[in-house]
């Protein structure tokens, strides 16, 4: 295990570049439109598929092939200081090829992962169902029920998820079912519901505050029979965890929240992404805008502000890497994971909404792109867990109490 550093290394710095340029030249001109239309940027994640920064591969390498776990934070954050609607078009596939990551054999991450991106000229989508209508943050809660045919070798799911991100869009859809309603959290297990599989269809799209150019709706499951194969891992092993659960011994950790563990460090570093988007827009903003006979930078009321912006972003970034460098050595000890995600989520919001304060009127009106960043940043304190379930994480790493 080497040390921590937070010296990027030449790919890692090339890679940062690249992805920048990306985001400078393609993402930045298309933000406003596909905000405005509201629906899946297909062009823009096309021209993100011709460079490979929409691929299998992408994922692969900054997740697998990167000892220091800082490749995939440091990629994602200029993906989202681009647009946070489109960057998350992007990377919502990574959702789903987690899940896969997370629960599969190596046979199923071999045969599934690459049909979560397919090629550029033929793209294909991934979607990771967890949230259902009554249970978001409560994981115990969910009622998608997953019932094995033994005649048929077939799992059969029913239920409704709500919240995904490019749900019923998507090819392959990985869905967290019950399987054992009795053991709660610890009955659940992952399944791979393969493309035009009947009985799978989208539900209501949402119309939401911000990321619009990412697509979220629900997903609807009637009687969709999928093959034993689509269990991610093996009946085997599924069911040694649950005789294990029943037995009173401890059982592997739920799926839905080995795929957020995971992601975690790769959520707050969106929100970086995005709060360091508006900080760069408003700094400047303040050293050409005057008021009085001089740019309005020169009053502290406004300098203090920005410095405190740029303290937070840094603050939020090192509690993003450090997360995702334990994420990839020892793992989490005081769930540094959830503490990323909470700081970097309450910054962007903080930050976006001082930017437009800077920018005054100016920041109010969609002219300016401020009031996108500020409605794109709240979504950080909500999903892959609200500010209050990164607290709870936190407060019982902390404490070693089972704290409700």
């Amino acid at each position: 295990m080497g040390d921590f550093s937070m010296e990027l290394n030449e790919d890692q710095l090339q890679l940062q570049e690249w992805v920048h340029q990306f985001s400078e030249d393609v993402i930045r001109p298309a933000a406003e439109e596909w905000d405005e239309r509201e629906e899946f940027p297909f062009p823009v994640v096309e021209q993100a598929a011709e460079v490979g920064l929409y691929s299998w591969e992408f994922l692969a390498n900054g997740m697998m092939g990167d000892k220091t776990g800082l490749t995939l934070p440091v990629a994602i954050e200029e993906l989202f200081w681009g647009d946070a609607g489109i960057g998350m078009a992007i990377m919502g596939s990574g959702l789903a090829a987690a899940g896969i990551l997370a629960s599969g054999t190596q046979e199923q991450v071999l045969e599934w992962v690459p049909q979560c991106y397919g090629d550029a000229g033929d793209l294909k989508i991934g979607a990771f169902c967890a949230s259902e209508p009554d249970a978001g943050s409560d994981v115990g809660g969910y009622r998608t029920r997953a019932v094995y045919d033994e005649a048929t070798d077939e799992w059969v799911l029913n239920g409704t998820k709500a919240w995904i991100t490019n749900g019923g869009l998507a090819d392959i859809h990985v869905v967290v079912a019950v399987v054992e309603p009795e053991l709660k959290s610890r009955g659940h297990a992952s399944f791979i519901v393969p493309p035009n599989t009947p009985g799978l269809s989208q539900g209501q799209k949402y119309k939401k505050h911000g990321i619009k150019a990412s697509h979220t709706a629900e997903v609807v499951l009637e009687d969709v029979r999928i093959p034993g194969s689509c269990l991610l891992g093996t009946k085997e092993k599924l069911d040694e965890r649950i005789a294990r659960v029943k037995e009173g011994k401890s059982g592997n950790a739920q799926a839905a929240m080995q795929t957020f563990e995971a992601t975690r460090p790769a959520v707050a570093a969106q929100a970086i992404g995005v709060a360091r988007a508006a900080y760069e827009y408003a700094l400047e903003y303040a050293k050409e805008r005057e008021a009085f006979g001089r740019p309005i930078i020169m009053n502290q009321g406004i300098s203090f502000m920005l410095a405190d912006m740029a303290v937070e972003i840094d603050a939020a970034r090192w509690l993003t890497w450090r997360a995702a460098w334990l994420g990839t050595h020892q793992g989490f000890k005081n769930a540094e994971g959830s503490m990323a995600k909470l700081k970097a989520g309450r910054v962007a919001t903080w930050v976006t909404e001082r930017a437009i304060q800077i920018l005054g009127g100016y920041g109010y009106v969609r002219e300016y792109p401020v009031e996108r960043w500020h409605r794109d940043a709240k979504i950080h304190d909500i999903f892959e867990g609200t500010e209050q379930i990164q607290q709870l994480v936190i407060s019982r790493a902390i404490s070693g109490l089972r704290i409700e």
